[in-house]
C-alpha cells in the first residue's frame, strides 16, 4: 500500500472516529435530558387522568431473547410498577398481544397479569377474540367509570372485517374504542385507541384518514373525545395534521416516547393524546421516562395527561 493511500485511510478513520464520538455524545445528552426518576405529579381534584402505553407483544414460541416468554418474566413486574405509577383513570394499550402463528388470540399474558394485579381496574375494548380484537384494551377505574359502548375498525379497505390486512397487505392494524360515563359528574366521553404501521408511510396516512372519517360524526355531535395511541408520527407530520384539521387538539408532548428498549431518546414523541369537545388540559402532559425495578418494562414510555371535563 502506498504512503498516500495510508494517509488517506488514516484520515478517513479519524473522521469516522470523530463522528462516532459526536453521535455517542448526542445520544448520551438525549438520554440524560429525557430520562429521570421524578414521579408523576398527583392529579388535581376533579380531573381525569388519560394515558397511553405501548407495551410490546410477547412471542409465545420463543423461550429466551428479546420479547420472549422468558423476557416477559423479567419485565412483567416492572411493567406492573409502571402501570401503578401512572395511576391513570383511563389508559389505552398498544401491542398487548401474546403472539404465536396460528394462535386464536385467547392467550394474553400481559392483559391477564395487569388485571390480576390491579383489581380496581377493568378492561374495555376487549371480548371474544373471534369477534373482537383484544390486543388494544382500554383499562379504566371501575369505581369511577362505567362503560357504555365499545367497538373497533381495521386500517383496511374492509375496515369492519375483523383482522383484515392493511391497505398494502401487511399485518393487520386497527383502532379500538370505548365510550364511558364519569360516575362523579355524569360526563360522557369516548376514547379512541390506535396503533399505526411503523414501516409504511402510505399505510399510516390512509389509516389516519380512516380515523378522521370515523370520528367526524362524533365530533359533529359535539361529543368529548380522546384519540390516543402510537401514531408513529411526530407533531407536524401529516398523520397528526390530518386529525388537527378534523378538530383535535394534541397535548404538547416534549421529547422522546420511544427509547429502543435502552433509554436512548433520539427523536420526538410518536405516542400522543389528543382531545376534542368539552375536555380542557389541566396540566402539561408528562412522559414517565424511567426504569422500574431497575428494568425497562418495554421500548416505549407511558404518556400521561390530566383533563377537566365539562364546560
Amino acid at each position: 500500500m502506498k504512503g498516500a493511500d495510508k494517509e488517506m485511510i488514516a484520515t478517513i478513520l479519524k473522521v469516522l472516529g470523530a463522528i462516532t464520538l459526536v453521535l455517542t455524545a448526542l445520544v448520551g445528552c438525549q438520554t440524560i435530558r429525557n430520562s429521570g426518576q421524578e414521579p408523576l405529579p398527583a392529579p388535581i381534584d376533579g380531573t381525569l387522568r388519560i394515558a397511553t402505553y405501548n407495551v410490546h407483544y410477547i412471542i409465545l414460541g420463543r423461550d429466551t431473547g428479546d420479547w420472549s416468554v422468558g423476557d416477559w418474566e423479567r419485565r412483567k413486574t416492572p411493567l406492573d410498577l409502571a402501570f401503578k405509577a401512572v395511576g391513570a383513570d383511563v389508559i389505552g394499550f398498544q401491542e398487548m398481544e401474546s403472539f404465536a402463528r396460528g394462535s386464536n388470540g385467547r392467550v394474553n399474558l400481559t392483559l391477564d397479569w395487569l388485571l390480576a394485579n390491579n383489581p380496581s381496574y377493568a378492561a374495555a375494548a376487549v371480548g371474544d377474540p373471534s369477534i373482537f380484537p383484544s390486543t388494544q384494551p382500554i383499562f379504566y377505574r371501575r369505581d369511577r367509570l362505567t362503560v357504555l359502548d365499545q367497538g373497533w375498525f381495521f386500517f383496511s379497505d374492509t375496515p369492519d372485517v375483523i383482522y383484515s390486512r392493511t391497505f398494502n397487505g401487511s399485518f393487520p392494524a386497527f383502532t379500538s374504542w370505548a365510550q364511558f360515563r364519569d360516575n362523579a359528574n355524569g360526563e360522557v366521553f369516548r376514547v379512541i385507541n390506535l396503533h399505526t404501521d411503523y414501516a409504511s408511510r402510505s399505510n399510516r396516512i390512509q389509516s389516519i384518514e380512516l380515523v378522521a372519517e370515523r370520528i367526524a360524526p362524533w365530533i359533529g355531535d359535539n361529543e368529548t373525545l380522546f384519540v390516543i395511541g402510537d401514531f408513529n408520527g411526530r407533531i407536524g407530520d401529516t398523520v397528526i395534521d390530518i386529525l388537527v384539521d378534523e378538530g383535535l387538539d394534541f397535548a404538547p408532548v416534549k421529547g422522546s416516547t420511544f427509547h429502543f428498549n435502552r433509554g436512548i431518546n433520539l427523536f420526538g414523541a410518536i405516542d400522543h393524546i389528543a382531545s376534542a369537545g368539552n375536555a380542557q388540559l389541566a396540566n402539561p402532559p408528562v412522559v414517565l421516562r424511567q426504569k422500574f425495578a431497575d428494568e425497562w418494562p418495554t421500548d416505549h414510555y407511558p404518556v400521561v395527561a390530566d383533563y377537566r371535563l365539562g364546560d
